[in-house]
């Protein structure tokens, strides 16, 4: 691991400091990004521990907002067979005391871990430093490292178990809410990542959308652009008819363009499409850890705020999907989704934070 990415400061010459940890993927990063947003209007000094690899760099190596970002090589434990699996938990015990060590160089105060297998180092590190360690669960299934350290935390925030805690969602989502009113355009969400079944659908359903003139905005992943872009370019996608991207930090832009949205239904971007107040068809990734997909968005499917397009092996059904969307009450969802998230979820879990470590 070379010095930069660690960026250590010998001496605990500054103020305290709060360490945000996790990552992996995108869902678990906004939440991370929110928390931290709130943390930093506090006055916060704050640390982003997390992973070289996954997503956690594409999203903070240049964040500002973090006095320190430092990517430690971490990695997953869930999938690992045998000896695999003896070898990543060795790892993140040798990474938890680095982790140790930082939190002293740093005068780390307090651990806020967001899930995910990058929160792992450091969130043992705060049970080994007995510093005080507060833990997000996005999803409406508790995640297997979320589980084990739960009896070890001082404070547990979930907007699914009680006490219910209002998902922390960036103001930004908030700020650039409409209520729609009609099917103009559509965006397919298929993460940072991107997602081969939406991809896919968003190709197959493009014909008859540019028949009906309904724009297209398409978040890919970056493996799929160029040849997506080919794709396109061969359906003879023009000009304002179509937005292809890999990943943009400022999706909430994109969202407030569109009307409707397909998406994956990951506990973070379903909250973020409540909160930009977007009707949505849920496409629950299939392979999901028991399911979760499908519980995070089923209160939503109840109400008759959301769809579920259930993926059938590696395809969605264009026929279907197109069904559920040409049917969607797209002035009545987008005006009720609203109602089923409060503006200021990561205050809310900040204020109970700092009550406890102060």
């Amino acid at each position: 691991m070379k010095n930069e990415n660690l960026n250590l400061t010998v001496g605990n010459t500054r103020s305290s400091a709060v360490v945000v940890c996790g990552g992996g993927t995108g869902g678990h990063l906004a939440i991370a990004k929110a928390l931290n947003e709130e943390l930093v209007a506090r006055g916060e000094r704050t640390i982003f521990i997390g992973s070289s690899s996954g997503q956690d760099k594409m999203w903070f190596e240049k964040d500002a907002s973090f006095s320190e970002k430092i990517f430690l090589p971490s990695g997953g434990v869930v999938n690992k067979k045998g000896l695999g699996k003896f070898s990543a938990l060795l790892n993140i015990f040798k990474l938890a005391f680095k982790c140790r060590k930082i939190f002293k160089e740093h005068g780390v105060k307090a651990v806020v871990s967001v899930g995910g297998y990058s929160a792992a180092p450091a969130a043992f590190a705060a049970i080994i430093s007995r510093k005080p360690l507060f833990i997000h669960e996005q999803n409406a299934v508790i995640g297997s490292l979320n589980k084990l350290l739960k009896p070890f935390a001082k404070g547990f925030f979930s907007s699914y178990f009680k006490p219910i805690f209002s998902y922390p969602v960036s103001q930004r989502f908030f700020d650039t809410a409409r209520i729609r009113e009609n099917l103009k355009t559509i965006i397919f969400l298929g993460g940072s990542q991107g997602a081969a079944a939406i991809n896919n659908l968003a190709l197959n359903l493009a014909p008859n959308l540019r028949q009906k003139g309904i724009k297209i905005i398409h978040q890919c992943g970056k493996n799929s652009l160029e040849s997506l872009r080919a794709q396109y370019d061969k359906l003879g996608f023009i000009g304002d008819e179509l937005e292809l991207f890999a990943f943009d930090p400022k999706i909430e832009l994109k969202m407030r363009e569109a009307d409707i949205a397909v998406s994956r239904a990951g506990a973070s971007t379903l909250w973020e499409l409540a909160a930009n107040a977007l009707p949505s068809v849920f496409v629950p990734y299939p392979y999901a850890a028991n399911n979760h997909q499908v519980y995070n968005a089923k209160f939503l499917v109840d109400q008759n705020l959301a769809k579920f397009c259930f993926q059938k092996g590696g395809e969605i059904d264009a026929s279907e999907a197109l069904g559920l969307i040409e049917s969607m009450n797209i002035n009545a969802v987008s005006s009720a989704l609203g109602g089923q998230i409060v503006n200021g979820g990561a205050r809310e879990i900040i204020n109970e934070i700092l009550k406890n470590i102060k």
